[in-house]
């Protein structure tokens, strides 16, 4: 499989195990009845098994008849699932969750969930007990490669922050108390310039200290480091050394800003494009400058889910365009009456409309089974016409514009159809 096709199945993988995740978190146990257990892939399911029964065994002390009942019921459901599986689990390992969660009205459900091969190899075996299910660690092995350390400043704020893949993540901000180029009367030349050069060696010293504080802990695994801002700001603050020396060697480059708030830091990400080459969100960007250049002057541009399932299905679409914060269901209605056959996306966390036939004006209704996650129904489109997947990063304004103004779907076409 190609580099491209690679990175791909994983974001789509990466996307399936967001979805879950999400849902995961969003799960309460109203003791500590909710089970996760990490398995890596050189662990032998019987070992496994015999643990989960173990567990078993002594939570018969839990005092809480319901506890007990409880955690009892998520060990034999895990213990269920347990044996779909030969010698060893699959590779990179798996992950389990089972537990009563709160349904609302003061029930419970069971929800048994299995997560195989995730992106990175599970390290150890993790047996996990608690009122919420355990996703930390997977969560740490799906945030995006590359870790930049990000630093804005000017004379009177700076923001440092992180640019983790694709995510920007400001973290630490500061405002200065360097006076004005104006001295208050009574004050000699001098002293004034005095006082406002300690005023921002000090301000100097306080941003490093945030960066050093932040950096240092990581810099065995930063891949850079970035310094915006206007000059001679950004210029004095690393020709004064002001940077911990571990960090100094790290510094990718200095970049003119024009802001030094948090959106300076998208800003400087944006200026530093040929020093982030090789960065996730540069690759978003210049396919995202792509589809609005075609957009603008061109005609090999789609968007919305209906144009862009239309130009999926006549294979005509070169690139598919999905936001990475998209969380849409598409519903499928067909009219009893004309026989029409019609789609609805609506919010993941909305119950299913009845919807009104557009020829005929029939109210149509849906079930469950009419219902699936948009983004699965165009991959799934995709793939059979060979069409490359992109999921695309909101930290960028283009990106955002994506999920916004045109509904998290675009795409990229091969020729133009006039849809």
């Amino acid at each position: 499989m190609s580099q491209e096709g690679e990175q791909e199945q994983s974001d789509r993988k990466k996307y399936e195990f967001r979805k879950v995740i999400e849902d995961l978190k969003d799960y309460d146990g109203s003791g500590t009845q909710l089970v996760t257990i990490y398995v890596p892939d050189d662990r032998q399911i019987s070992d496994v098994v015999q643990h989960v029964t173990q567990e078993h065994s002594e939570a018969a002390n839990i005092k809480s008849k319901q506890t007990r009942t409880a955690v009892q019921d998520a060990l034999t459901s895990i213990k269920d699932r347990l044996k779909y599986y030969s010698t060893y689990p699959p590779e990179n390992g798996m992950v389990l969750f089972s537990g009563a969660v709160d349904s609302g009205g003061g029930r419970t459900e069971m929800v048994t969930k299995v997560l195989e091969s995730p992106p990175q190899p599970i390290e150890s075996f993790r047996y996990h007990c608690d009122s919420d299910f355990l996703t930390e660690p997977l969560e740490e092995m799906l945030a995006d490669k590359g870790l930049y350390g990000l630093i804005v400043l000017d004379r009177r704020e700076a923001n440092v922050g992180w640019l983790k893949g694709k995510r920007i993540e400001p973290v630490k901000s500061a405002s200065s108390l360097v006076p004005g180029k104006q001295r208050k009367g009574g004050q000699s030349a001098q002293r004034f310039a005095r006082l406002r050069l300690e005023a921002i060696d000090n301000f100097y010293q306080e941003v490093a200290g945030m960066a050093n504080d932040l950096f240092v802990p990581k810099r065995h695994e930063i891949d850079g480091i970035l310094v915006g801002g206007p000059s001679p700001t950004k210029d004095e603050f690393l020709d004064g050394d002001y940077l911990h020396h571990e960090l100094q060697d790290e510094v990718l480059g200095k970049f003119d800003v024009a802001y030094t708030d948090e959106s300076g830091l998208k800003d400087l990400v944006d200026n530093a494009e040929d020093a982030l080459a090789d960065a996730e969100v540069m690759k978003d960007k210049k396919v995202m400058e792509e589809f609005f250049e075609e957009l603008n002057a061109g005609d090999k541009a789609t968007y919305g889910f209906e144009q862009t399932r239309q130009n999926l299905m006549m294979g005509a679409v070169d690139r598919l365009l999905i936001s990475e914060d998209l969380r849409k269901d598409v519903v499928t209605y067909d009219c009893p009456e004309c026989g029409a056959t019609e789609r609805e996306v609506i919010d993941r966390r909305k119950s299913t409309p009845t919807h009104t036939c557009t020829d005929c004006g029939t109210e149509v209704e849906a079930t469950d089974e009419d219902r699936e996650d948009a983004i699965d129904h165009l991959i799934e489109i995709a793939e059979q016409r060979g069409t490359e997947t992109k999921f695309i990063s909101t930290d960028f304004e283009k990106g955002e514009q994506l999920l916004n103004a045109f509904g998290g779907f675009a795409g990229l076409l091969r020729y133009s159809t006039g849809v």
